[in-house]
């Protein structure tokens, strides 16, 4: 494994750690190999679901490495420079076989929220600061803030986060929608780890069509988002997984679902 990135498996669960002391900035070499340990365990089948955590007590994520911004603004394009690595892992993490749950704790900053949003849920522990403050340094959120962050939680609050630069608590994170499940900071892992075990147990030709169209279908028309609705429970119902479910029901057993 490399200097950044840590992995465990727990059962048909993977969890991976960020631990670059003290605050887990998003270093290019961090997120390089992120990418890359992301690309493993989706290609491995018995994997099927992926916890994203940050090591120590202090942040999930506190952003992109500042450090590194003078040099990436010499080398900056007009395709956005700096901004694509993290916009680049999203891509992939759309892109994914795999279910991505985020365990926030601390701070959840700048790029840190960004790769936040790029998973499917997040988990927040009691206590954690949630902001894009990208604004202060006189820049935009370049790793999805401005797309991802109004999709969660509205354009309003997306804008006043944006534009402030303010934090806001995990509670209000909770009320604005921009994380599904707030917990007391003890039962943190455990609280992502039982939603992930849940994921992990269902169909995962169901999982990949609700990611698939959750992805592709919600800027859409309805009309056309529930064509592709009906086109993916068909794909759902002609699978082996598909088969299984229902046989399992009327069998009154617990369904054996294999991902085909």
């Amino acid at each position: 494994m490399g200097s950044f990135i840590s992995s465990e498996i727990d059962g048909a669960v993977a969890v991976v750690t960020i631990d670059n002391p003290p605050m887990n900035a998003l270093s290019a070499p961090l997120l390089e190999e992120l990418e890359a340990e992301i690309e493993r365990l989706d290609a491995d089948d018995t994997v099927r679901a992926i916890v994203l955590k940050g090591a120590g007590e202090r942040a999930f994520v506190a952003g992109a490495d500042i450090k590194e911004f003078p040099s990436l603004r010499d080398a900056a394009t007009e395709e956005g420079g700096s901004a694509r690595g993290i916009q680049k892992l999203g891509a992939r993490m759309d892109a994914a076989r795999t279910p991505f749950i985020a365990a926030i704790h601390g701070f959840c900053l700048g790029g840190g929220l960004e790769l936040a949003m790029c998973c499917d849920i997040r988990v927040v522990a009691d206590g954690a600061q949630l902001g894009q403050p990208e604004i202060k340094l006189g820049l935009i959120p370049g790793g999805g803030g401005t797309q991802r962050l109004p999709r969660l939680v509205g354009l309003g609050r997306a804008q006043l986060l944006n534009m402030t630069g303010d934090f806001i608590d995990a509670a209000t994170a909770y009320d604005w929608g921009l994380v599904e499940k707030l917990v007391p900071p003890e039962g943190l892992l455990e609280a992502a780890l039982a939603i992930a075990r849940t994921i992990a147990a269902r169909s995962p030709v169901s999982i990949g069509v609700l990611r698939e169209l959750a992805r592709t279908t919600r800027d859409l028309p309805l009309e056309e988002g529930l064509r592709r609705e009906a086109d993916g429970f068909r794909r759902c119902l002609e699978s082996e997984d598909g088969a299984e479910g229902v046989a399992a029901f009327l069998e009154k057993r617990e369904p054996q679902f294999t991902g085909r």
